[in-house]
Formats: C-alpha cells, structure tokens, sequence
C-alpha cells in the first residue's frame, strides 16, 4: 500500500467513523468503506461485490429484504472483501488537479467543503462539496447516475424507431462487453460508457435495440442499425477499440 492510499485510507476512517451513524461500514483492514445498499424488485437473495474501483461495498437484496440482514452479510464476508480489495490497482486521489471524463470531454474537478455534496456541472468543470476523503465515491455514484439518465433517454428514442416499447435497462460493469441484450429483452449497458462521446455511447444503445427486433447478427439486423442510429456506426465502433480501454480509469 503506497503512502498516499494510506493516507487516504486513514482520511477516510476517520471521517467514516464520525459519521458512521449515517453511513454504514464495514472495515478491511487499515481501510474502512461505506456499505451501500440496493433493493431489486427481480433478486431473490443477497449478493455481494466490491465496486470496480474498491471504494464501496455493494449488497443487493430482494425488496423485503432488511438493511440490517445486509450489513451483517457484508461484515461476514469481511475475509472475500478483502480479497478482493487487494486485487484493486490503487485508487488515483481526487484532488486539486484531477479531472473527470463525461460525455466525451474532460472536466476539471472543483472541490469546495462549502458547496453541495452532489456534483454540479459547470462550464468545463464539475463542482462538488463535503469531505475530500469521499469525493471519489461520490463522484463514481454520479457518474452511475448521470450514465442511467442518458441510457434510458437513449432506449426510448431508439426503441420508438423500431417500434418496440423500451425494456428493463441495467447498468453493467462487465470488463469486456459494453452492451447485452437478454432473450427476456432486457438490456443492461455499461455505465462506463457515459465518459464516451455521446455518439459513441448511442451506438451501444441502439445496437442493442435492434437486438430486440433481430436476436442475432445477420444482415437484417445489420440494416435495421443502419436504419436506427443516425451516426457513422464504424467510426464508432474504431472509438471503442482504440480509446474503449481508457473508460476503465475515469480519473485523471
């Protein structure tokens, strides 16, 4: 552990500790994370997973499931976590320098202790409040957020075009596929696609929409992409396989 991330780390457990009556934990470790809950209404039991970059701990539950049965999961799974956390390439930290990819371009972080937790855009830049120590989960959490809006716009234009009503949407975090299309037609798109270009990130949603109409990659469902996305679907694709890689490390 470099001295940097133990320093962070230290940042973090002790602003997690006086706020731990708000946010619950789970320690691993010199490192404390927030445990974030999320009820589905298709899970039918608890699942867990460290988020890709090790700043969270992430249970899903069945919607009756209790928040507390979820916080003792995670604690004794504590051992796994860690595991897991240890495969994690270190965190950059967020700070006066750092910047944030959205939409194709490259924001400057503005960090102010005053101003409001939840990142605002500004010209150039996103501005955000609150602890230092958490600003890298926060970032990430909108990022999730702003990347569900997006898809979800997106899935409604194209599916209009192919006449078909818009399915369940998911956010993926697969490290080799940026879109899926199931036989029960729901779709999930990698949520890191929202740092892409917008016609780049269109092209995965409209790419799995015409899935719904062709389950395969035949011609036909060739020339309905060509029908529904109003962009250079090659150029697009060429992006992802040039650039598709630096997605994976949206801070900078």
């Amino acid at each position: 552990m470099t001295t940097m991330t133990m320093m962070r780390s230290s940042i973090m457990i002790d602003w997690l500790r006086r706020n731990q009556r708000e946010v619950p934990t789970v320690e691993l470790g010199q490192v404390l994370l927030p445990v974030v809950v999320r009820r589905h209404a298709s899970a039918k039991r608890m699942t867990l997973r460290l988020s890709h970059d090790g700043c969270e701990v992430r249970v899903t539950i069945p919607q009756w499931g209790r928040s507390a049965d979820a916080l003792a999961f995670a604690q004794a799974r504590r051992d796994w976590l860690a595991a897991q956390l240890a495969t994690v390439s270190p965190a950059r930290p967020v700070g006066p320098s750092t910047t944030i990819r959205f939409r194709g371009k490259d924001l400057a972080v503005h960090h102010d202790p005053k101003a409001a937790r939840r990142p605002v855009l500004a010209e150039s830049a996103i501005v955000l409040g609150g602890p230092e120590a958490a600003l890298h989960g926060r970032l990430h959490r909108w990022l999730e957020s702003e990347a569900r809006a997006l898809f979800a716009a997106d899935l409604d234009h194209y599916c209009a075009l192919a006449d078909k009503p818009p399915p369940r949407l998911m956010l993926s975090t697969a490290k080799r596929r940026w879109g899926s299309c199931a036989p029960s037609g729901a779709i999930r798109i990698n949520w890191r696609l929202v740092m892409a270009p917008d016609q780049v990130r269109r092209s995965v949603v409209a790419h799995e929409v015409a899935h719904l109409v062709h389950f395969d990659h035949s011609l036909r469902f060739h020339a309905l992409l060509g029908e529904l996305f109003e962009g250079d679907i090659k150029a697009a694709n060429l992006w992802l396989k040039r650039e598709g890689r630096s997605l994976y490390q949206p801070f900078g």
